[in-house]
């Protein structure tokens, strides 16, 4: 039997928004919110956050698959992207997101992938601080920075196109791995100065949908696809970073020359 009077814990809280403790310990949780007016806002952001993502995607689970997506009618990899849209989907209705998004560190998924985050994060942050020389390749080089970048890790990368949300490519560098060339680094800015990164590097963990991590003041979308690790980085604002980790993979999984319509 569970101690009703041991101490409340943060997964705890995480679990009561979520509806599966027990009824001793939800009522412990009741009363430690009730005397703890700090924790007990943050379970109120976070049920509130959670009817907004059920408003929001409840009902696009039962859609009907638009012709253009139909599995049926389509290759490989073009059929990727609904699956996956439906994955995350799936986690936000009902996975009980808002525990999920309100936690500061990720506690589950394959060692390779959290390395290769962790990786990731890593280079946002060293790499975005920087005034003078923030990549390697500047924007304006698009054509040779890809060029360069796929011939060194030996796949094509793409550079994505993310002007209709607001972000200008600065340019990218090239980072090491264990063995030489390791994984690519792509910087975008926005009007305000804000800088996000695109990180990408050889996976062999196995595919993933979205998944988010928070360290700090940084945050970021990563996926696994095709043999291949992405990790989209940058302010943690999980509305504004999804929208770029949405456009990076339509475009990534749109077939090589255009962009998705």
């Amino acid at each position: 039997m569970v101690d009703p009077d041991a101490p409340i814990l943060e997964a705890e809280l995480h679990a009561y928004v979520d509806g599966e403790l027990t009824a001793d310990r939800r009522a412990a949780v009741e009363a430690w919110l009730a005397a703890n007016p700090q924790d007990a806002a943050r379970v109120a952001a976070w049920r509130a956050q959670a009817d907004l993502i059920n408003a929001r995607y409840a009902g696009v689970a039962q859609e009907p698959i638009p012709p253009r997506l139909d599995v049926e009618r389509l290759g490989r990899r073009e059929r990727r992207w609904p699956l996956l849209a439906a994955a995350v989907v799936a986690a936000f209705v009902l996975g009980g997101l808002a525990g999920w998004f309100g936690r500061e560190t990720w506690t589950g998924g394959v060692g390779g992938t959290r390395v290769l985050t962790a990786d990731a994060i890593d280079a946002h942050k060293l790499y975005v601080v920087e005034v003078r020389h923030p990549v390697e390749v500047a924007g304006n080089e698009q054509a040779h920075l890809v060029q360069w970048l796929s011939k060194r890790l030996g796949y094509d990368v793409r550079a994505p196109d993310l002007g209709s949300i607001g972000l200008k490519l600065v340019g990218g560098r090239l980072l090491p791995g264990a063995s030489g060339a390791g994984a690519a680094l792509l910087m975008y800015e926005g009007p305000s100065g804000e800088r996000f990164t695109i990180y990408c590097s050889r996976s062999q963990a196995p595919g993933t949908a979205l998944r988010y991590q928070v360290a700090g003041s940084v945050a970021a979308f990563y996926w696994v696809d095709d043999n291949k690790g992405f990790v989209v980085s940058g302010p943690a604002d999980r509305d504004r970073l999804l929208k770029v980790a949405q456009s990076v993979y339509d475009q990534e999984n749109a077939p090589s020359g255009k962009k998705p319509g």
